[in-house]
């Protein structure tokens, strides 16, 4: 484990050993960010002007029919290569601590990262989707992929800022 900031907790057990379901990864992300060089959200990612790519696995190309490009997408991926046992966290951005349900930071006991992007190819036949951009190390797992609705995925009456 690396080097904590002051006043962070870590769990007193290793969550990745209690694993109580089992997944597949659905496919991988390909991007030209690794450790050191990945921008510290998909805001920032968006800036470099870098997109991206999920090559999903043989036999989930089907799952693509009905999307378009332009569309958004939830990409469900899985940081594994990220620790996994701060519970209480001191942000760099923020002040003070932070619990890690109240974080985005990719230190979590399910290494479970959420990012909207939008479709900018599709190769239906090949299972490649073109995204505009990803905070996401090159060979990241995916876990899913959601359409964005935003009659589902915005809360009623919600505007930015309050």
């Amino acid at each position: 484990m690396t080097g904590r900031r002051p006043g962070e907790i870590a769990l007193p057990f290793d969550p990745g050993t209690r694993i109580e379901a089992g997944l597949t990864f659905i496919g991988h992300v390909r991007s030209p960010w690794a450790k050191g060089t990945a921008p510290k959200n998909l805001r920032a990612a968006r800036e470099t002007g870098q997109g991206a790519r999920i090559e999903l696995r043989p036999g989930y190309a089907a799952g693509l029919a009905g999307l378009e490009v332009g569309q958004a997408i939830q990409m469900l991926y899985w940081v594994d290569r990220g620790e996994r046992d701060l519970v209480l966290q001191a942000p760099l951005h923020g002040s003070g601590l932070r619990g890690v349900f109240a974080l985005r930071s990719p230190v979590r006991p399910n290494p479970i990262a959420l990012g909207t992007v939008v479709i900018t190819s599709l190769d239906r036949e090949a299972g490649v989707i073109g995204i505009d951009a990803t905070d996401a190390w090159d060979g990241t797992p995916v876990l899913d992929l959601k359409p964005w609705i935003d009659t589902v995925d915005v809360p009623p009456g919600w505007r930015p800022g309050g």
